[in-house]
């Protein structure tokens, strides 16, 4: 007596997802949340500190320059019946050369910023990826996800807090 084809499918479907039934129940998953993560760490916050004290004096001449354009634009708006049409062309010329100036310093600025930030990101990201190894062979873990890629996850899950330690502990900020 021969089986049905269908049948035949059917018992098959269901026996593999038997035996691998156990095989998923013995699998230990870890999130990570690596965004905050890396962020916590003493390195990536001492890199910051350093990228603001770099930075911030451009940052402060770049708004000066941004309260004079507005000052300058405030008194082209109050003067325009009082200024004469020259007066009122080379006040609005000004205007846009600190206009161009603000933009093309801040262009500048933000270019800088992004590859200095960039550059420690490329440093620290495979350390980054090696310590969350490490803390996943620790805890036994198969797999390590991203919380970004996730609906939910259980809190027991999270590793991040762990990850950070052990990089700050692998890596100190000098």
């Amino acid at each position: 007596m021969s089986i049905n084809p269908w049948i035949r499918r059917a018992l098959i479907a269901a026996s593999f997802a038997l035996f691998s039934m156990p095989a998923a129940a013995q699998m230990k998953v870890g999130v990570v949340n690596l965004q905050k993560a890396l962020q916590d760490t003493a390195e990536i916050k001492k890199a910051e500190a350093d990228l603001k004290a770099r930075f911030g004096p451009r940052q402060d001449e770049i708004a000066a320059m941004e309260k004079e354009i507005a000052k300058l634009t405030q008194e082209a708006e109050a003067n325009q019946a009082k200024y004469n049409e020259q007066a009122m062309n080379e006040l609005l010329a000004r205007i846009q050369n600190r206009q161009r100036q603000y933009q093309r310093n801040s262009q500048q600025l933000q270019d800088e910023v992004n590859r200095e930030r960039q550059d420690i990101l490329a440093r620290v990201g495979k350390r980054f990826q090696d310590v969350v190894a490490k803390v996943a062979e620790e805890k036994g873990l198969d797999y390590v996800i991203d919380v970004n890629n996730l609906l939910y996850n259980k809190p027991a899950l999270d590793i991040s807090a762990e990850v950070t330690a052990a990089y700050d502990k692998t890596y100190p900020a000098k």
